[in-house]
């Protein structure tokens, strides 16, 4: 080292110390190998390959180069005006952009909001984004998050930079990452919350970004805390299902896992419960036994709930301990959270700070304009604290609005083309992208769940509310088995052609209701949809005891009942 002042310990101990950054950052690997992935990718991929297994291509190609050092790939595809191929597809994933060909020759990016919790400021930028490099939208996912779709090949970098400038890295929203986390939207404002989760969020938030060996999962990875408050966050559908719960110490988290629900499952029992200062060092071991446990060999069973299923619950659990180097603290007794609101994220609701509500933002499916963004971003620095939050339900919050500025924000609402009340029907449609994005989809749900929308609003009125879903593919992004009416494209012979159209499934629910959706039938055309879910909605409300709502009624029908009065209807619509 040239001489800079210091003594040669001093220098001797720099360069020792730099040699250790950079060999973390993978740059000291030989050239015939490429930039090595981290340590735990390649400890667990090797442990893979000596049991004799073979690496599926996206273990192959994440241990030639690690996804976190090919920037200078997706640099080069950008200037050449190039899409990726479909393994570069998956690397750039790591980076948040997703090729969304043949449904769009266009990138697709996923941002990275943690809690669904961002600002004014960052909401502007944005809109000044979408504006500039996508197609003037920003859709709100069911991870209350964001993305942009009709992004050109050579803005899919620049898009990723300049969502960094605004504090917002799409850094592994694909691919085999830990996806956004979310929590309760309502967090440090709700009433009946037991804590404040966003501390905790932005803690583990920033963990996952700064620690390279946590980008060595084999699949995909989800987490969400719930705080205990009135608006349902979908904890048990994660990987990790973080619950607040009062006991003879405190406030702590209950802790299930394996949550996915495409896969039919929800997050298991554990029996755990966490202090919320071992939330984040308790999420970081978990992660490693997955990483050292997970199926490498086949991309069908490398989720979590595959390694709950060969290891059981006890096991895994005796692992993270070790992993931890103490042991887990198992539940005394609790008092269970109060159950959340059946659609509490629509509407105005009082704060737990005195004098101050926030408001339920209904969006037409989560689609927003860059002036709707821009106007929303105005409402809620003019008449609240320049926070906006995101839900899993697509719609948002703007919170601390002075009780004298709701009529101003009401009004504003309305010039943006957005409301505040929604039906009892409509404050529960969720639907993904569908067809006109996704080239897995099989039906174009967005338009569907409109059409759908329209048509039972002008034929009933129900007074609860309830949960209409429609997904696209087998993904299940818009989480179809937890909707009280879930359906999930699928392909309907017509005479000689093929049409859009659903598979039903009638009961599901999540919190309180928590339970899988049942198929009630098969191939439903889309434009039968609409006919089949009035008649079962007015047999409900004919039939019901009392107040029943729809998912205990339901529950009380056979599938041959539901059925029957599906296709009871589609006779009479013949």
């Amino acid at each position: 080292m040239p001489d800079t002042g210091f003594s040669p310990e001093q220098q001797e101990y720099l360069k020792g110390f730099m040699a250790g950054v950079e060999a973390r950052r993978g740059s000291l690997a030989p050239a015939s190998e490429g930039n090595a992935p981290a340590d735990a990718l390649r400890a667990a991929q090797d442990r893979t390959l000596a049991a004799g297994g073979k690496l599926v291509l996206q273990e192959q190609a994440k241990r030639e180069r690690h996804p976190l050092d090919r920037w200078d790939e997706l640099t080069a595809r950008a200037a050449a005006g190039r899409f990726p191929k479909p393994i570069e597809d998956f690397i750039g994933r790591y980076h948040g952009l997703f090729y969304v060909g043949p449904a769009q020759d266009a990138f697709m990016c996923r941002l990275r909001i943690p809690g669904g919790i961002l600002n004014a400021w960052q909401l502007r930028g944005i809109a000044d984004i979408a504006e500039d490099c996508a197609n003037g939208h920003a859709d709100i996912t069911t991870r209350a998050n964001l993305q942009y779709r009709e992004i050109p090949a050579a803005k899919g970098r620049e898009v990723v930079m300049r969502l960094g400038d605004i504090g917002l890295l799409p850094r592994g929203t694909g691919a085999d990452n830990i996806r956004n986390v979310t929590a309760s939207p309502t967090a440090g404002i709700d009433l009946a919350e037991l804590i404040d989760t966003r501390p905790l969020v932005r803690a583990l938030h920033h963990h996952i970004l700064a620690t390279r060996d946590l980008f060595a999962l084999p699949r995909k990875f989800n987490i969400s805390l719930s705080g205990g408050g009135a608006v349902e966050v979908l904890q048990e559908t994660n990987d990790i299902a973080l619950t607040a719960i009062e006991t003879a110490e405190g406030i702590r988290f209950r802790l299930n896992l394996g949550g996915i629900t495409g896969h039919r499952d929800f997050a298991r029992a554990t029996g755990v419960a966490i202090a919320p200062e071992d939330v984040v060092s308790v999420c970081d071991a978990i992660l490693r036994v997955f990483i050292a446990e997970g199926c490498r060999t086949d991309r069908t069973k490398a989720r979590l709930k595959y390694v709950l299923d060969r290891m059981g619950v006890e096991s895994f659990l005796l692992a993270v301990e070790d992993r931890l180097g103490k042991p887990l603290p198992r539940l005394a007794a609790t008092t269970p959270p109060g159950a959340p609101a059946k659609h509490g994220h629509i509407g105005i609701h009082a704060q737990k700070q005195p004098g101050l509500s926030y408001i339920g933002v209904t969006t037409t499916l989560g689609r927003l304009t860059t002036a709707q963004l821009r106007g929303l971003a105005d409402l809620a620095e003019r008449h609240g604290s320049g926070t906006i939050r995101l839900t899993v339900w697509q719609n948002l919050l703007i919170s601390d609005i002075p009780e004298a500025s709701i009529p101003a924000i009401r009004s504003g609402l309305a010039q943006l083309g957005l409301g505040w009340e929604a039906s009892a029907l409509r404050g529960g449609l969720v639907a993904c992208t569908g067809a006109a994005g996704c080239k897995f989809a099989a039906s174009d749900t967005k338009r569907h769940a409109a059409e759908l929308a329209d048509f039972l609003d002008a034929r009933i009125a129900i007074d609860q509310p309830i949960n209409i879903h429609l997904t696209g593919c087998h993904h299940s992004c818009a989480q179809h088995y937890i909707a009280d009416i879930g359906l999930i494209g699928a392909k309907v012979e017509r005479g000689e052609d093929m049409v859009e159209g659903y598979d039903l499934h009638i009961g599901g629910g999540a919190g309180p209701e928590q339970k899988i959706g049942r198929l009630v039938r098969k191939s439903v055309a889309h434009d039968e949809l609409g006919p089949i879910v009035l008649a079962l909605l007015q047999a409900w409300q004919r039939d019901r005891a009392g107040a029943e709502s729809f998912h205990l009624w339901s529950a009380s029908q056979s599938d041959e009942t539901l059925a029957a009065l599906a296709a009871a209807r589609v006779l009479e619509d013949a």
